[in-house]
This record gives C-alpha cells, sequence and structure tokens, in this order.
C-alpha cells in the first residue's frame, strides 16, 4: 500500500540509466509520468505526477506502480498492467480512479506502454497519466444540467461528440470544433463521416475505421483511440477520441454513442522526442568500438553494447544480472587476477582506472590486453545507483611498445642486450656487491680473427658470423647470466653469484665454443676465437679502472699473450704489482 503524502517512494536500483534520458525531456511535461519495472516498482516519475497524485521517490519506502489504483478499478487495471509488463499487450489505454497519497481517489486517463531492450524482451513499462476529474464531474452533473457540463468539458478542453446511430447525425461541442478551426456556426451535414476521414492522416484511416466499428459495437478494448486529424490551419494533430455506446435497442444494438476528444499533440510529441532520443543513445552505444559496460548498485550487470559482446564473448542477454567481474575477466601478465574496475569504484566512490597492464581473457579464451576507466553513476540526492565502465583493446599499441623498448635496450643485429642495457645491469650488480656482501663475475670477449672475415667475404658474412658468435655464448652461459653486445666485435657477460673459479669455468667455456665454430660463407670456411678476460665484482674494485676496465685490460692481456685464452685481472696484478 502507498504511504502518505510525506512519505516517499523509493527509486528502483535497477536501470537507473533511463532517468537522465526521460528526466530532460519529461520534468517539464504537464502529464504526469511514471516509470516502473516490469514487477511494478517505481523507477522514476516526474513532476506533473507529483502535483496530480502527490507521491514523490524516497529511499525509505518503495513504491509499486501497479497498486495505485483505487477500489473496484484495483484488479481488473493491476491485471492489465501486468499483462502488459509479461509483453501480451504493447499499450494499454484506460479511465481508472488512482489513489492519492492522501488516499482520495482520482480520476486519471491512464496510458502505459511497454518499452522493449535492444533484444526485444520486455523492458519497463511507461505509465502517463492525465486528470480526468473535470470530465467526470461533467459526466456525472450531465443529467442535472447540459450547460453544466458542458462547461466543464470544456474547462479542461474536451471536445465532445455524440452519435446518434438511428439517423446518422452528429453533434460536436464548441470546444470539438476549436481545437480543429472549425467555426463555431459552421454546418456540418449528413456527409459528415465523409468530412472526418478526409482530414484523418492516410496512415491512419484504415485503423480508425476498423476500431469505431469496434467502439460502436461496445468493444472495451476500443473505447478509447489515437490518431492524426488535420486541422483547418494544415498542421496534424493527434486526437484522443473516448467513447463508447449510451444507448441499446432490443437485440443489443447500440442506437447512441457519446464520447469525448482531447488534443494530446504535446504528449505525442514528447513521445516521439524520447523516442528518439533512445535510439540516437542505442545507435550511438552500436557504433562506438570501445566496450562499455553498465552496472547496478551491487556491480551486476545491467547493460552492455556490441563492442563488450564481442571482447567479452557474453551476449547482452547472457550477461545481464551476472557480476562485473565474471562477464569481464582481468589477468596481470603474471597471471595473477587484477580487480574488476568497477566494483573499486562502486567501492571507493569515484573514477577509477586501472593503471597496470591488464588482459581481457573472453569466454572463449582470447586474451586481449585493455586499458579500462570506470565512473560512479549518481541519483540527483547524489547516491551512487551504479557504475559505468568503458574499456578498450590497446593489444596492437601494446606489442609496438614493448617492441620499441626492446629494441632500446637490445642490439638488433644479435637480439642481445645492448651497451645501455648492460651497463644498467652492471650498476646494480655493483650496488649489490657494495651493499649486500654478494660477488659476482665480469667477462670482456673479444674476438679473433674476425676482421679478415668482414673483409674478405664482407659485411653481410660478418653480420652472419656475429649471429652464431651471439647465439654460442648465449648457449654457453647459465640460464640467469646476462650476455651483451658491447661495441662491433666485443662481448660481455654478468656472471652474477659466481665465484672466480665458476667464473673462469664459464669464461673458458665460451672460448672453446666459440674456437669451435666452422663458419661457412659462399663455400668457404672460416674459423674464429676469442680472447676473454675476467674480472671479480666485490665490494670495490681492485684498481682505479673500475670493473669494466679491469675486465677490459684483462683481456688485452689474453691477446697480448697469444690470443684465444682467458686472463684474470687478478693475475695482471699478481704478475705486475
Amino acid at each position: 500500500m502507498a504511504r502518505p503524502a510525506q512519505r516517499r517512494a523509493v527509486r528502483s536500483k535497477t536501470d537507473q540509466r533511463e532517468v537522465p534520458v526521460l528526466s530532460r525531456l519529461a520534468e517539464i511535461a504537464p502529464v504526469g509520468m511514471l516509470l516502473t519495472g516490469l514487477d511494478g516498482a517505481a523507477r522514476y516519475l516526474n513532476p506533473a505526477f507529483t502535483r496530480l497524485l502527490g507521491y514523490r521517490l524516497d529511499p525509505e519506502d518503495a513504491l509499486d506502480g501497479f497498486d495505485l489504483l483505487h477500489g473496484s478499478d484495483a484488479h481488473a487495471g493491476r491485471q492489465r498492467l501486468e499483462r502488459l509488463a509479461r509483453g501480451e499487450a504493447e499499450l494499454y489505454r484506460g479511465e481508472h480512479r488512482m489513489r492519492h497519497a492522501d488516499g482520495q481517489p482520482i480520476w486519471v486517463m491512464l496510458a502505459a506502454a511497454l518499452a522493449r531492450d535492444a533484444e526485444g524482451g520486455p523492458d519497463c513499462v511507461m505509465i502517463q497519466v492525465t486528470s480526468i476529474e473535470l470530465q467526470k464531474r461533467a459526466e456525472e452533473a450531465l443529467a442535472h444540467s447540459e450547460s453544466r457540463w458542458n462547461f466543464a468539458l470544456e474547462g479542461a478542453r474536451q471536445g465532445v461528440w455524440d452519435h446518434d446511430i438511428r439517423n446518422d447525425t452528429m453533434f460536436y461541442s464548441r470546444m470539438w470544433r476549436r481545437m480543429r478551426g472549425i467555426a463555431d456556426d459552421e454546418v456540418i451535414g449528413k456527409d459528415h463521416q465523409d468530412q472526418w476521414i478526409s482530414r484523418v492522416h492516410p496512415d491512419d484511416v484504415a485503423r480508425v475505421l476498423t476500431d469505431i466499428e469496434k467502439q460502436d459495437r461496445g468493444d472495451e478494448n476500443f473505447d478509447a483511440l489515437e490518431y492524426r486529424e488535420r486541422a483547418r490551419d494544415g498542421r496534424y494533430i493527434w486526437i484522443m477520441s473516448r467513447g463508447r455506446p449510451v444507448e441499446w435497442d432490443e437485440d443489443g444494438n447500440a442506437l447512441r454513442t457519446i464520447g469525448t476528444d482531447t488534443d494530446i499533440t504535446y504528449l505525442k510529441t514528447i513521445e516521439q522526442e524520447l523516442a528518439a532520443e533512445k535510439e540516437r543513445l542505442r545507435v550511438t552505444l552500436e557504433a562506438i568500438a570501445d566496450g562499455m559496460i553498465a552496472t547496478d548498485a551491487q556491480g551486476k550487470v545491467t547493460f552492455i553494447n556490441p563492442a563488450a559482446e564481442h571482447f567479452t564473448g557474453y551476449s547482452a542477454l547472457e550477461a545481464k544480472g551476472l557480476p562485473a567481474e565474471t562477464v569481464l575477466p582481468l589477468r596481470y601478465h603474471s597471471e595473477e587476477a587484477a580487480p574488476c574496475p568497477a566494483i573499486l569504484c562502486l567501492t571507493h566512490g569515484e573514477t577509477t582506472e586501472i593503471a597496470d597492464e591488464v588482459v581481457l581473457v573472453s569466454r572463449d579464451g582470447h586474451r586481449r590486453d585493455i586499458r579500462c576507466l570506470a565512473s560512479p553513476v549518481r541519483t540527483p540526492e547524489g547516491r551512487i545507483s551504479g557504475a559505468v565502465l568503458v574499456f578498450q583493446d590497446v593489444t596492437q599499441s601494446r606489442a609496438l611498445q614493448r617492441q620499441l623498448a626492446h629494441s632500446a635496450s637490445h642490439d638488433d643485429l644479435t637480439g642481445l642486450p645492448n651497451r645501455v642495457a648492460f651497463d644498467r645491469a652492471l650498476n646494480h650488480a655493483i650496488a649489490s656487491a657494495r651493499d649486500q656482501r654478494r660477488r659476482h663475475c665480469l667477462l670482456y670477449i673479444d674476438l679473433d680473427r674476425f676482421k679478415p672475415v668482414n673483409d674478405t667475404a664482407g659485411h653481410a658474412a660478418g653480420d652472419a658470423l656475429l649471429k652464431q658468435v651471439a647465439e654460442t655464448i648465449r648457449g654457453a652461459c647459465r640460464e640467469h647470466d646476462l650476455p651483451a653486445r658491447i661495441g662491433g666485435d666485443e662481448f660481455a657477460v654478468l656472471l652474477e653469484d659466481c665465484p672466480p673459479t665458476n667464473g673462469r669455468e664459464i669464461g673458458e667455456k665460451i672460448g672453446r665454443a666459440i674456437a669451435s665454430l666452422v663458419f661457412s660463407w659462399v663455400g668457404r670456411d672460416y674459423r674464429i676465437g676469442a680472447s676473454i678476460g675476467l674480472t671479480t665484482i666485490a665490494q670495490s674494485p681492485a684498481s682505479a679502472l673500475g670493473f669494466m676496465g679491469e675486465a677490459d685490460a684483462a683481456c688485452y692481456a689474453a691477446k697480448a699473450g697469444g690470443r684465444g685464452q682467458l686472463v684474470s685481472f687478478g693475475d695482471i696484478r699478481t704478475a705486475h704489482p
């Protein structure tokens, strides 16, 4: 049951996205408008509805929009609205008494329409109410004074018509004539129906003639009809015509039908603008390439656009009602689950962006790098009613970024880290040796007999040989060692957490592997070797040369001593104190 006027109805927690669209046009409409869910729960009502029936939205008190009919009208009217909500009908119009917030009944013309979602399923019910209190009072007073009901109807801008079927004559009230621009004293003869039909919009004629026949028979489903009629100034106006038989012969045939016409052009204009706005929104959401997911306040999906359907693998129908993190499962590249930005947004009440690189794993297992941003949706009172999450497929751009980052730190020819990357790693190793007392080894490798290959076979041969050497060095190292190309035919290897004895073994292994290479180019075989210098990275360098200088000096000593060998900087210091 409804609460008194000082208590307010609660807004539904589902699908709040329609409220901003409706409010732009409906807030100023003189017609009362109520938007409900399929269960009757109120989602939105405009000021005209409040002025007419006294209800407002209140988060503390739910309002059943189907439960506002009064007295004997309640059961039949609710059945009509529930039938509409089930999708068994598209439109319902009827005269009913509705219960004001103070408990008093008010006669209204109730028009209810079913709105469908993008999939064609029932979505919500829009109820429009227009007070017909004056009309009803006029009808009650009709038996007492024709002037009284005629004055009341004119005040309500209701045009009256009276069809005597026996002699096919029509009476039209002054307001009926005025809304069409017909003079009060203009005679409307026997051809009144032909004249009227000639003014009806061509697209409405067939339907109107069928409905009029049913109306004349007293069919309760056709006591009201809408159509477009051309006024004398040439414009078409929308007419709501209500009527029913009031006299019958002994066989039950209608002899007289009375009704009223209302100009509902303004209401129809609003309906058309709302429909156009909804269509523009639908087309926009379908056209954008970014995925968009809307949720309610609990993080359950209420809407996803076609792009989001493509990215996630969920259709809009499948996704609706599921948790956002189910529809949009995110992972870091480490495969650890990443938080859903929509849930974070609802939790903290502020716009949330996932700054780290995350991957969307769709239902079919396809992985996409995405960038996503979620923003809260608030009611006019400031309460969070849901969230909107927008995400983009950035797989290609991130792959390009990784490629650029790799190119900046790696040698284009060999694929090994370049001098810049090696220096960065070396500095980190030196700091760990100084601060954590760790010990590492550094190898400096200079190829022997490489220049003749380059000079005689050409630079293409030299490049091919350098690639083989790089692969050979990489294969001779431990998995966590860092080999790098630091010059034309010069290489270096950082051996972390490696004592000098093990460093010498690895360096000699690299030297043997390079010496065993047989490089063939255009039918000719070439053999090269390597001179290798080794130094130990401890808390501080053994000389002013620094660790890289010590390894270079040891390599120079290896070359001077006959090439194809490994020399430790410690051996040089011992020999030349």
